[in-house]
């Protein structure tokens, strides 16, 4: 009977700490490394605890334009109430166009991180701040580790 009773506890804890996370969200991601940037970011829900997300992006300083497209399988855990942590793992492509200099341009790949804190509202708004450790692969231009700092701003659906 304990043993029942035990495991009985153990059940509802776990589905009182169970959380929904949005099927859908999009919006932007705001921030950057070298140079300000934004990213149109679409998150998907793949089951109660982990997501994909689609980020489609752009940065600019004096010496540089670039865009690019980044991917990340995240996982998803509650802190409390709509508090959550994630992290995940993914890379992307890119291409990048110099300022200085018309023939120093060329595409890119890169692998990348994500650790972050998320508050999802009780109206369908989600808050985000995130780093994101990119490690690429394109001599001259993304050929190291970079961290990548960002707020996120999306609308959930």
């Amino acid at each position: 009977m304990k043993k029942l009773v035990i495991l009985s506890i153990l059940f509802l804890g776990y589905l009182a700490s169970a959380q929904q996370i949005a099927e859908n969200a999009i919006g932007l991601r705001i921030g950057g490394n070298n140079g300000f940037g934004t990213e149109i970011s679409y998150q998907r829900a793949l089951g109660d605890t982990n997501r994909l997300e689609l980020d489609l992006g752009w940065k600019d300083n004096d010496d540089y334009d670039a865009y690019r497209l980044t991917g990340l399988y995240q996982w998803v855990w509650n802190i409390d109430g709509g508090f959550n942590w994630y992290a995940g793992a993914g890379g992307g492509i890119g291409s990048w166009n110099s300022n200085r200099n018309a023939t120093n341009d060329g595409f890119y790949a890169f692998f990348a991180g994500d650790v972050g804190i998320e508050y999802n509202f009780d109206f369908p708004l989600q808050l985000s701040l995130d780093i994101r450790p990119e490690f690429g692969f394109e001599k001259g231009f993304n050929d190291d580790l970079d961290m990548d700092l960002a707020l996120g701003v999306r609308y959930q659906f």
